[in-house]
């Protein structure tokens, strides 16, 4: 029996750190001279106060959602893979593959084939360090993170000696046709009425990433695979004691992991840049550890999650521009975010747990 219900694992723990991590970022604001209300008010305002706002934090939360997933899927394996930089590094390598091949007529047709070769191309990186840990023992957190610095390079290369168009001193590809450019959520609010900026990157890429949240929730809790998958992570003798087989499941969680990982790059390479350039995944697919681990490796946590750094992201920009702040602030905030609610989550839950025991005991 759980000491704790699940509602104060998913939702109190959470929410406690992340009050924990707001005093202290209080705490380093007043020190360095600045109005923490005014700053909070500004970061509000920066990332929910307009359409315009709004449409950041969703584009951010996107490429969260899709690293966040990509991490908790992994993790239900009992799998750490902090190698989502690199899957959606070469992820995006397959949409822009997709996009550049053909005069896509409509982005209705493009959509779905450059979903597949973000797919296709993050799964194919990850399958090689699931393969080594399978087969032969290689640690998992050691060979992704290894395969993101190889892929950086794989990717450099292409893009300055292969990729880049004729005359072009810019290490990117050329621009993708427009039928293959993505609806903002402008273009598809618009014909109901609703207002959205238009200057706001935000697109379709944010509905795929919920239906993602979906699809995950049913894989993992509705499926025979996906229970294979978290009796392999509760405990591997258990799981081949009842015959499943430790390398499949190894197999297809990580090759899993790596395809949301790699669809990351719809949102940023074919929704947002509208090419691939260098360094686009822009450190998301390390936020999406954090991510997983606030959102307790659950969808909807990952949703939520994603939203809130989504938000960090955006308002601490905002911060920067308007500010003496400077930027580097918001990255220690978001460091403190991701200290409590990851490295130091028993120092919340083991005085929970303590004070639930207590209750359960007096009420007995």
């Amino acid at each position: 029996m759980d000491v704790m219900p699940k509602w104060a694992d998913v939702v109190l723990i959470p929410v406690i750190s992340l009050v924990l991590a707001a005093l202290l970022s209080t705490l380093v604001i007043v020190a360095i001279g600045e109005d923490p209300v005014a700053a909070v008010k500004l970061m509000v305002t920066g990332a929910l106060g307009s359409t315009y706002a709004w449409g950041y934090t969703l584009y951010y939360a996107t490429n969260f959602i899709f690293t966040g997933l990509a991490v908790a899927v992994a993790f239900h394996a009992r799998m750490f893979n902090i190698g989502g930089e690199g899957q959606a590094t070469l992820g995006g390598l397959g949409v822009a593959l997709i996009c550049l091949a053909l005069p896509w007529p409509h982005w209705a047709l493009a959509l779905p084939a450059a979903v597949v070769g973000a797919a296709l191309f993050g799964a194919a990186w990850a399958a090689i360090p699931a393969w080594l840990q399978a087969k032969r023992g290689s640690h998992i957190v050691i060979t992704t993170i290894m395969f993101n610095f190889i892929a950086a390079s794989v990717l450099n290369y292409l893009l300055v000696n292969v990729m880049r168009p004729t005359g072009s001193m810019d290490p990117a590809t050329a621009k993708f046709p427009p039928g293959a450019h993505l609806p903002t959520l402008h273009d598809l609010l618009a014909p109901f009425g609703i207002a959205f900026s238009r200057a706001a990157p935000a697109n379709i890429s944010f509905l795929i990433a919920v239906v993602a949240c979906v699809l995950v929730w049913l894989l993992i809790w509705r499926t025979r695979l996906g229970y294979e998958i978290r009796a392999q992570g509760h405990s591997e003798p258990a799981a081949v004691y009842a015959g499943i087989r430790p390398v499949r499941i190894i197999m297809a969680a990580m090759l899993v992991s790596g395809a949301l990982a790699g669809m990351m790059a719809i949102n940023n390479v074919m929704g947002e840049a509208e090419r691939l350039v260098l360094n686009s995944v822009e450190g998301a697919g390390f936020i999406g550890i954090a991510v997983a681990l606030m959102g307790r490796n659950h969808p909807f946590g990952v949703f939520l999650a994603a939203i809130l750094f989504g938000f960090l992201y955006q308002g601490g920009a905002e911060l920067a521009l308007w500010t003496n702040i400077p930027r580097e602030l918001i990255v220690v905030i978001q460091a403190l975010v991701i200290l409590f609610t990851g490295a130091l989550d028993n120092m919340v839950r083991m005085p929970l747990e303590k004070l639930f025991l207590a209750l359960r005991k007096d009420r007995a």
